[in-house]
Order: structure tokens, then sequence, then C-alpha cells
């Protein structure tokens, strides 16, 4: 069996050795370079070229993001960032190597966790992301070879209906893995004047979720706020950005946003069946949904509730997805309208929102 060629990225002698010594126990997993600063990295990953690297923020000589992006634009490889920075500076610059192309984020151990449970979490990302570039990278060159084929969408199965919920102009977009440059991507394709209220699902685990919205607002042209519940969905709110907060599902009820701590959806809260489904039952005439790049299947049905009661929909294409699962599911099932890729989908919605609303 083929290992999993790793390079350990981390400033810290003594966390680096921990991190080197977890990889280690794992016979699935070869450590094959250490470095203790950015341009380091950047070096080892040419000459190496592993298949995962583990990367933290804080680093001498050339930063975390500096990094990233140079790795990612040179020599593409997976990364995972392991973090303890937590403060709005630092979750900035994390959020800034995510959107570079960094595929995910994992706190570093603070003592606290049950024993061993930090040690399998971080296994199981490092496995994880190491595979994205197989299946993303493999899938584009092999072009349609080895992609199980997606149904034909018949469109006369999906008749708009009308619906006795309020009216009102809604975008709502869900997203994961991948999901932070995604939506800067699309919403920076959509005008910050445009007359609809947006609704974002993103998974990011806490605590690195807490600035997101503050981060993804100074990314883009648009207000982006955490959802406090109770506001309405229509005017005054159009043109702003609402997310799900961390931990809480949102949801559209009876013309207002309500937040609530009900159980996980698919292993996740906030979760995008969620949203989609209330606005399926609230105003789906009035909504163009769409699901972006990310792993697992939460938000396939609920994009399918809002295609089966008249809301427009959209899934990201699997070329421009970082992990193609959500969008893949939402396509496999016949809830997507279109099938676009990244670079269209923000004017896409512009040109269905402008339309939804002036029905």
């Amino acid at each position: 069996m083929t290992k999993i060629r790793a390079l350990v990225v981390e400033d810290s002698l003594t966390v680096r050795r921990r991190l080197v010594e977890v990889l280690s126990s794992d016979p699935a997993i070869e450590v094959v370079g250490e470095a203790e600063n950015g341009q380091q990295a950047i070096e080892m990953c040419r000459a190496l070229r592993p298949d995962v690297i583990t990367l933290d923020m804080h680093l001498p000589v050339l930063d975390g993001v500096s990094a990233t992006e140079h790795i990612m634009g040179h020599f593409p490889t997976p990364i995972l960032i392991v973090s303890s920075s937590t403060n709005r500076g630092d979750l900035f610059k994390t959020y800034d190597a995510l959107a570079a192309g960094a595929v995910d984020v994992l706190e570093k151990p603070t003592g606290e966790e049950d024993d061993g449970a930090w040690e399998r979490k971080f296994l199981a990302a490092v496995k994880l992301v190491s595979r994205i570039r197989v299946i993303t990278h493999v899938r584009a060159r092999l072009g349609s070879v080895g992609r199980a084929a997606l149904p034909h969408l018949d469109n006369a199965a999906f008749p708009p209906q009308k619906t006795s919920g309020q009216a009102c102009s809604v975008i709502a977009i869900g997203a994961s893995t991948g999901g932070p440059a995604a939506l800067v991507n699309v919403l920076g394709d959509m005008p910050n004047n445009l007359q609809a209220t947006v609704f974002v699902v993103l998974h990011i685990d806490e605590p690195f979720s807490s600035a997101f919205a503050e981060w993804l607002g100074s990314q883009t042209s648009h207000s982006v706020v955490y959802a406090v519940g109770g506001e309405p969905l229509i005017s005054p709110t159009k043109g702003r950005v609402f997310m799900a907060p961390p931990g809480r599902h949102l949801i559209a009820r009876a013309g207002r946003l309500l937040l609530n701590s009900e159980p996980e959806r698919h292993s996740c809260r906030p979760s995008v069946d969620v949203l989609f489904e209330s606005l399926a039952l609230e105003c789906p005439s009035q909504t163009v949904a769409c699901l972006l790049t990310g792993m697992g299947r939460d938000g396939a049905s609920g994009l399918l509730a809002l295609r089966r009661a008249g809301a427009q929909t959209i899934a990201q294409d699997e070329a421009s997805s970082v992990i193609y699962g959500m969008p893949r599911e939402a396509a496999l099932l016949g809830a997507a309208q279109s099938i676009l890729p990244l670079s269209e989908i923000g004017t896409t919605i512009t040109r269905l929102a402008t339309k939804v609303s002036s029905a």
C-alpha cells in the first residue's frame, strides 16, 4: 500500500515533534519532511512533492498565508491548516489562506480533549485532505472517464407552484470545504445594490468561524453579518448578506429569520438543508438557491425541495469544486436546474434574482 506522504510545517519544535509523532503512528502515513518557516515549506514542497501539508499560520521568514499563495500558485498541494490562532487578526489570516487554496483548518490541541480524540481527528483530516488533489485533478485530466453519468433533468417534472408564503426576493447559498474562496468569488460577481436578501450557510468549525462574516464582508462590496434572529426577509434587509452563526440553524418563517439549536443534520449545525427546506415552505417562487463545493450531502435534498416548490436552483460543477460532494448529490437528485462553473454562478444568480424581484 502506498503511504500518504506528509510535510509538516511548524516553527515550534515541541509542537512539530508532536505532529510528526502522531502522523508517524499511523501506518498509512509517512512524514517526508519537516519545515520550521514558510520559505522552507516552499522549498521542501518543490523538492519532495508531498501528498499533503500541515501548515501553521504563524511562521518566521514567510508566514502561512504567503506560503499557501506560493505553493498553490506554483505546485498545488493539499494544505491542512493546523493553528491555535483565535483573535480577529489571526482568524483573518486563516481565512486568507483558505481563500488562497488551503483546503481545511484544524485547531491545535488544547490539552482538554478526551484521550486520543484530537489525534484521531487530526489523522482523519490529514487523510481526507490528502485525497482531494487526487479526486479533483485526476478527474479533470480524465475528462468524462470515471464519472458517473448524471440523470437527464426533465424540467416539466418540476412545474412552478403557487405559494401562500409572503412574497420576497431571496438568494440562498450553501457551502462547505472550499467554501471561503467560492463565496468570495460568487459574492464578488454580485452587485451590492441587488434587490434581494442573501442568506449563507457555511460549514466551518468553531473557533475559526467567529469572525468569518466580517472577513467575507472585507473581501467583497457586500455588508455581511451573522443573523441574530428576528430580521425581516423583505426590505429593509434587501442587499445585505446574513450568515448562519456558528452552531445555530438559520431558518425562514412567517416573513422573518429565526435561529435554533435543534439537532444536527448530516452532522452539521448550521445545516444548508434546514435553511433551504424552510425557504421551500416560505417563499420558493421568489428564491434563487445555490449549492457550492463541499464534502457530504447537506443541502442536496433541500435544493430539491426548493426546485419542486418553484425556486430557481443552481449547483457548482465538478471541475471548479474543491470537493464535488454536496453539489454532486444535488445533481444526482435532479435538484439543480443549472450546473455551472464557479466563474458563472455569481452573474447567473444576479440575472435570476433580478428577474425574480421584478416579477
